[in-house]
């Protein structure tokens, strides 16, 4: 004869159970071996748009009739492919991610995260069935956001996976700078299109590369569909993108002021005429003094200021930069050094506009006559770009606890290329400090619990405080968040 207080037990476990499964924000669909919806939790059915048991079908089969359920190419599944149809047949898919919809409707309403579950018996035989769902539909629409803007994005960019150093995405800026084809780009690594071929700093760069750490503006030779290279500046910002760490490389392609260059060494009988066609403003300062001795008539379309009023003027007479302690230093540099390469730089125009500008200035001697030739591409196009490019990641992102908020700090670059990097943290007590670094070297709740001599709800609200201020939700953000800084 059954005991009467294993009986007691038992019901009371089974309404514990199903008050723990209630509460909980992933959906928990039970089905028995026949097939009949036998009992789901709140979240499943707000994860399906009712708010009765009844409204998702009673069976597997009325189910599969009263919702449509996609993959995420937009291809509609056939009753076969249903979760709850495979879960009967002894399928089992860890990790499938369909779209879902009421049917007959063409709006997709729910992007659902499902694993299948099978509960045994004392005998190991199959006594319930259970579909597990998490709803990522805001995720998979905030990631649908981000691939748009990162398409419509005219500034040459790449997004590399830093797990396998394989090109995630390529936008269109990318591939009209280089006339690659999206697939010979995406999915390949960097063995196979060596973006750092020929940097200045190319084992720095693959170091910083290596260790997901920002990769600073430099020269490379960007290889070519044709064999040839581009001679490009490249850098690269550690991102996140989903669960994946990345890193996002920009590009300025520097190729008109390498054909101005070339043109410049390989004829000095017509340099009048070539430095006066060169589509990269040019100036020539005298060495000492640095007195414009000649413009080009790029120099004059960037700056609007006439050849005639700038010719026999110091650099900033009338003022042309627009930070003179700038343009001081860059050259107490040219009078050390004799040269200075890739200097972002601001200048006036004519309208008191500020110009975005790319500064190299070299020593030569043209002609016998000894000179400083000064050149400016205008990034001001390029700025903006980067600047929207960042807003728009921050846009997306904002509202998005999944992609890492760290990755607008590494992004604040863009907007100001010599800001510093802050390295101030969020304001934790001693006793927050003191877990993150627990949970930095590995520790669970339970075992910070007995570290500390705390209980272990103490250590949770900690936990969660910790989450509150440093702006994450798991476990893995945080220990980034805290290494990033230097606090781990």
């Amino acid at each position: 004869m059954a005991n009467p207080l294993s009986r007691v037990l038992a019901r009371d476990t089974l309404t514990h159970l199903e008050q723990l499964i209630g509460g909980m924000t992933a959906g928990v669909i039970l089905i028995d071996l026949a097939g009949t919806i036998i009992w789901g939790n709140d979240a499943a059915l707000a994860m399906h748009g009712v708010d009765k048991l009844e409204g998702l079908g009673g069976n597997a089969d009325t189910y599969a009739q009263r919702f449509a359920l996609r993959f995420r190419n937009g291809h509609r599944l056939a009753n076969r492919e249903y979760p709850v149809i495979r879960m009967l047949a002894g399928e089992s898919f860890p990790d499938l991610v369909v779209e879902v919809s009421a049917a007959g409707s063409d709006e997709r309403r729910w992007t659902h995260r499902v694993r299948d579950v099978v509960m045994t018996g004392d005998d190991e035989e199959p006594d319930c069935l259970a579909l597990v769902i998490q709803d990522v539909s805001e995720q998979y629409e905030a990631e649908a956001r981000f691939e748009a803007m990162f398409q419509a994005n005219p500034a040459p960019a790449l997004i590399m996976r830093l797990s396998d150093q394989r090109f995630s995405r390529a936008n269109r800026g990318f591939l009209e700078m280089t006339g690659y084809p999206r697939q010979v780009v995406q999915g390949n690594s960097l063995y196979d299109l060596d973006i750092l071929n020929g940097a200045e700093r190319k084992d720095y760069a693959k170091q910083c590369l290596a260790e997901g750490r920002t990769i600073p503006q430099m020269e490379a030779e960007l290889p070519l569909p044709d064999g040839n290279t581009k001679l490009v500046i490249i850098a690269g910002q550690p991102i996140e993108v989903g669960d994946d760490k990345c890193m996002l490389f920009t590009f300025a392609d520097l190729e008109p002021r390498r054909k101005a260059e070339r043109a410049l060494r390989s004829s000095e009988t017509h340099f009048h005429t070539l430095f006066q066609m060169a589509p990269v403003a040019m100036v020539l300062t005298s060495p000492d003094s640095h007195r414009t001795m000649d413009v080009n008539d790029a120099f004059v379309r960037l700056t609007g200021r006439s050849s005639a009023g700038s010719i026999g003027r110091a650099a900033g007479d009338p003022e042309l930069w627009a930070d003179p302690a700038q343009r001081e230093e860059v050259q107490q540099e040219l009078d050390r050094s004799g040269g200075v390469r890739n200097r972002d730089v601001r200048l006036i125009d004519a309208d008191g506009q500020p110009v975005d500008c790319l500064m190299s200035a070299e020593r030569m001697e043209i002609r016998g006559e000894r000179c400083t030739l000064w050149l400016y591409q205008d990034i001001t196009t390029r700025r903006r770009s980067e600047l929207e490019l960042a807003d728009a990641i921050e846009a997306v992102m904002k509202d998005a606890s999944w992609f890492s908020r760290s990755v607008m700090d590494k992004l604040a670059t863009l907007r100001n290329p010599r800001a510093e990097t802050s390295t101030e943290t969020a304001d934790l007590t001693p006793r927050e400090r003191e877990v993150l670094g627990l949970i930095c070297k590995g520790l669970d709740d339970k075992a910070i619990a007995n570290r500390l001599s705390l209980s272990g709800n103490t250590v949770r609200n900690h936990v969660a405080g910790i989450y509150g201020k440093i702006g994450v939700n798991r476990r893995a953000a945080a220990i980034a968040w805290a290494r990033e800084r230097g606090f781990a």
